[in-house]
């Protein structure tokens, strides 16, 4: 706004000068005194333009040019402006407040947070109440103002209601005073007088039509200061609730503090009682830790017993594998022998094609058996034709004399050569046997050292199983083996019984191949047998592997009973923290009584009143120095909790880092396990010794697991005796609480 002011006299008023200062107080006017005009105290006729009509005045001495707006509401609104600029400051502070406790709920934050309301609330409260002076003190000018103008204009009406009857009687005693001249006579005169009359009339029309124009407007200004007033009251009342609402809440926030420093004092008592406990667990967990490092070393010691194991195995494997060249080389030898029959030699020919054909139709086995049984049957009532046979063949013996001496010949080099198979087989199985003892005394060591380790446990059911399914694997292909050794064995056969005929020589042969068809028959049905003892085994130890998780899962859930056992103290707690809040306010109202007596008393007796406030003196230095020494262990019990959160809180982020360790060396264990599982699949091949291996290490198994039943028992029987004392411990806190407020009851009865 822009405002323009002229002053063309010498002095000008108060009101005048009160708005010029309003405007300068708007910062944005524009004053010009022309002829260097001068303050005056006096009252001054140019405020109310009706003095400056009555009493021929200038109108131009006092005039405002035009203003666009009002100082008032000018004012008003920078006011509101500042008024909104201090509440949102006022929420934005009391949101970073609220964000602040939120996150130092558990730090004891909440006295800072309290004050900075507090100051912000102060500040506010400060600008709210200069505003409202200030409101105050224009309201009053104001009112002020209104009954001058009031008071003037009753002082100017009846000024010109005095002056109209003075001039009206001037005017009748002048006409009175007049003589009575006949008409024609002096008409110079009487015309001159008219005239004078005349102007006089007209003059004092256009000052009443100007005078009334100028009321007008006055009144209008009038109606436009009552609209205004009525508006800033309305603002007023509205400001004054606002306040009340404010002071209301800065009566609830120091209510909070009070509660607050009350809720700190018992903290403490709960701080102590948690401190109890955390030693107490504190004392378990080292005891844990302790048992977890012998677990571990005890792993270590079974892993380095695992390696040694494993070089065991590839050594075995090695001989294994020299002699398996050895027996290669026999078989070479062998068929050497039998080059020199070309029958042989036909008959091997063909086998290697059924081999092949076999290979590829290795599904098929299972649904052959049947029939193979079926040719077996055949083949016996065969045999028994061929018996009856044998002895019309008796005649045809002088003829086949020459051919049974060469049969003779190849028959004595045959058993030669079978002997010595045979004694090398007999070294081969007094070398595996031996094995077998001196790996089975060292796996009995190496389980006896590793009875106590349970993760070594797990390692180890992996293993066997692993080696159980590489038995039933190597055993299958042992049945496929003799299967196909039945098929060519029954080809042989069918071959001799056709050459039978003409050879003699060949019936022992055949003969012969029966034996070894029932060795066959031998060896698969032990074969089967073993098959369905591994199958059996596998299914106990799965079945002791899924009893050991669930152990673990109850474990798990028998620890989160014991968390949730724990919150709902802390809940607990919490209540009897509201408990002792509700008694302490009760006790302040008591003292209140108790003063209030004490000032009655002081009333009544004049003579005890030195005594009385020496005595009240002395009672409240000492609550001021219980006071102070309340505040300093609250923020020590604060400073305590925060820092035994953070310790809490660095030894769970501890285990879990653990936890994680753990668990990815036990990944890495069991990764690395299966690897080395899939090498010695490849690599174990003998069934004798690893049976007689699997079944010590199922004893040695059972052995454990009633082992670890015992483990987890005594386990079970030590959370039990913790959660027994964890109950005593609480008992005797509510003792120890109890005995507490029985000792201020009696304290607060002997102060009474």
């Amino acid at each position: 706004m822009n405002f323009m002011i002229t002053i063309e006299g010498e002095y000008f008023c108060n009101w005048c000068l009160r708005s010029i200062l309003l405007l300068h107080l708007c910062s944005c006017s524009e004053i010009a005194l022309a002829g260097g005009a001068s303050y005056s105290s006096r009252s001054c006729l140019l405020t109310s333009p009706l003095y400056s009509v009555l009493f021929f005045f200038p109108v131009d001495s006092c005039s405002i040019l035009e203003p666009q707006k009002e100082p008032l509401q000018c004012i008003s609104r920078i006011t509101d402006q500042r008024l909104n600029v201090a509440f949102e400051q006022y929420e934005t502070d009391e949101i970073l407040s609220s964000n602040a406790e939120q996150k130092n709920v558990f730090g004891g934050d909440g006295i800072s947070g309290s004050r900075i309301k507090d100051q912000s609330l102060s500040a506010l409260i400060v600008e709210y109440d200069k505003h409202l002076e200030e409101m105050r003190e224009q309201l009053r000018i104001y009112e002020a103002q209104m009954g001058e103008m009031r008071r003037k204009s009753e002082q100017v009406t009846k000024e010109n209601e005095r002056l109209h009857a003075e001039l009206k009687e001037v005017l009748e005693t002048q006409l009175e005073a007049l003589p009575f001249m006949p008409l024609g006579t002096d008409l110079p005169a009487d015309e001159g007088i008219m005239r004078n009359l005349q102007e006089q009339l007209q003059l004092t029309n256009q000052e009443k039509e100007h005078a009334i124009e100028l009321w007008q407007t006055v009144s209008q200004e009038l109606d436009r200061l009552r609209q205004q007033y009525q508006e800033h009251m309305t603002e007023t009342q509205i400001h004054v609730a606002e306040r009340q609402k404010q002071k209301d809440q800065l009566t609830s926030f120091h209510q909070l503090t009070q509660q607050l420093q009350a809720a700190n004092e018992k903290i403490e008592l709960s701080n102590q009682q948690f401190l109890q406990t955390v030693t107490e667990q504190n004392v378990e967990l080292e005891q844990l830790r302790k048992q977890l490092r012998q677990a571990k070393i005890d792993g270590r010691t079974a892993s380095a017993k695992i390696d040694e194991m494993t070089r065991l195995t590839e050594k075995l494997q090695g001989q294994l594998e020299r002699k398996e060249e050895d027996v290669l080389s026999a078989q070479q030898r062998e068929a050497a022998s039998d080059k020199c029959l070309q029958q042989m030699q036909s008959s091997i020919k063909q086998l290697e094609t059924r081999l092949r054909v076999t290979v590829q139709d290795a599904e098929q086995l299972r649904t052959e058996r049947t029939a193979l049984e079926k040719q077996i049957r055949e083949l016996q009532t065969k045999y028994t034709n061929l018996e009856r046979e044998k002895y019309d063949a008796v005649a045809k013996v002088q003829d086949c004399i020459q051919l049974l001496e060469e049969a003779n010949l190849q028959k004595s080099q045959a058993l030669f050569g079978e002997k010595q198979k045979e004694e090398e087989i007999e070294k081969l199985k007094n070398e595996m046997s031996q094995l077998a003892e001196d790996t089975a005394a060292r796996i009995r060591k190496a389980v006896d050292s590793a009875k106590k380790q349970y993760n070594v446990q797990i390692s180890r059911l992996t293993e066997e199983l692993s080696a159980l399914q590489m038995e039933c694997g190597e055993k299958q292909s042992q049945i496929e083996r003799a299967i196909r050794e039945k098929r060519t064995v029954e080809e042989e056969l069918e071959k001799i019984y056709r050459e039978d005929r003409v050879h003699e020589s060949d019936n022992r042969r055949l003969e012969q191949l029966h034996q070894k068809y029932l060795l066959a028959e031998t060896t698969k049905g032990d074969l089967q047998l073993s098959l369905q003892t591994t199958q059996n085994k596998l299914k106990q130890l799965e079945m002791n592997s899924e009893e050991e998780k669930s152990r673990c899962q109850e474990i798990i859930c028998n620890l989160q009973s014991i968390l949730d056992s724990e919150r709902e103290k802390s809940g607990f707690v919490s209540e009897q923290r509201l408990k002792l809040q509700q008694e302490n306010e009760q006790l302040q109202k008591e003292m209140e009584g108790l003063r209030k007596l004490a000032v009655e008393a002081q009333k009544k007796a004049k003579i005890k009143i030195s005594t009385m406030e020496h005595e009240h003196a002395v009672k409240k230095h000492g609550y001021e120095a219980r006071l102070k020494e309340l505040e300093d262990t609250s923020q020590k019990s604060t400073a305590e909790l925060r820092r035994l959160l953070v310790a809490q809180q660095k030894a769970t982020n501890r285990w879990k880092e653990e936890t994680k360790s753990l668990s990815e060396t036990a990944e890495a264990r069991i990764s690395k396990l299966k690897s080395e599982l899939s090498q010695q699949k490849l690599r174990t091949q003998e069934l004798i010794s690893q049976l007689e291996m699997a079944n010590e290490k199922v004893i040695e198994d059972e052995k454990l697991m009633t082992e670890y039943r015992e483990y987890i028992n005594r386990l079970q029987k030590r959370l039990s005796q913790a959660e027994q004392r964890a109950a005593t411990a609480s008992q005797k806190l509510s003792v120890i609480t109890s005995q507490k407020k029985k000792a201020a009851s009696l304290k607060e009865l002997e102060n009474i």
